[in-house]
């Protein structure tokens, strides 16, 4: 496996600071920044569009991640990258033709993910697994931060990464104790948000998530994803 990535959501920051708390997550070893999009269709809600992208593209050197949860992924696809996205992930759930939405942003030139919801097999992409430089397992359902860990993922990131080369993605309740759990199933990279935002230290709170452990001090309120414990 490769080395633990740790990948800050912005959907847990200040969104009135977003260009604040992106420097702040890169000062604090940040590997890349994730943006959820979501368009209120495929998820029961409204977060950004490719003008977050735009405006967050000059501030940070990081890679920007984005998380399309959206329902038509090849339209508003390209409009990201042009954005200055450097990964787009999309949800296998949402597209027609995996092969025809994998091929049109990889056109764009960006490294392109799937993601899939936790009810959804992960079967569904072996035909275009080759052509994926990410899949991203969701270990909540999508659409809220701040949700609680279902270790019933665990078994599927297992079984991708029996098959699967490529960098393997956990989004969804993750802190220092569950990023342990995905790393031993054979997860690469992190996504978390509160527990990184709410965190009295993020550069702690990033080391803790690389290392797998549960030391490190939250300022959030008991429970979901904020929790040290």
């Amino acid at each position: 496996m490769s080395e633990v990535k740790v990948a800050p959501s912005l959907l847990s920051a200040d969104f009135g600071r977003l260009g604040e708390e992106t420097r702040r997550m890169e000062q604090a070893g940040a590997d890349w920044i994730h943006l959820d999009v979501m368009d209120g269709h495929f998820v029961p809600n409204l977060t950004i569009g490719p003008q977050v992208v735009r405006a967050l593209r000059p501030i940070t050197k990081l890679p920007l991640d984005v998380h399309l949860m959206i329902a038509d992924p090849d339209a508003y696809g390209p409009q990201f990258v042009q954005a200055g996205a450097d990964r787009v992930t999309f949800h296998a759930e949402a597209a027609e033709d995996l092969s025809r939405t994998i091929a049109g942003l990889k056109k764009q030139g960006v490294k392109v993910g799937a993601a899939l919801r936790p009810q959804t097999d992960w079967q569904v992409l072996k035909p275009v697994l080759d052509r994926l430089d990410l899949v991203l397992v969701m270990t909540v359902n999508p659409g809220f931060g701040g949700q609680a860990f279902m270790s019933q993922m665990l078994p599927k990131v297992r079984a991708l990464r029996q098959v699967y080369k490529g960098l393997i993605q956990v989004d969804g309740g993750i802190n220092g104790q569950t990023a342990a759990l995905c790393r031993q199933a054979g997860a690469d990279v992190m996504v978390a948000g509160t527990y990184l935002f709410k965190a009295a230290d993020p550069k702690e709170a990033i080391a803790s998530l690389r290392a797998g452990n549960v030391s490190v001090k939250s300022c959030s309120k008991k429970g979901g994803e904020g929790a040290c414990g």
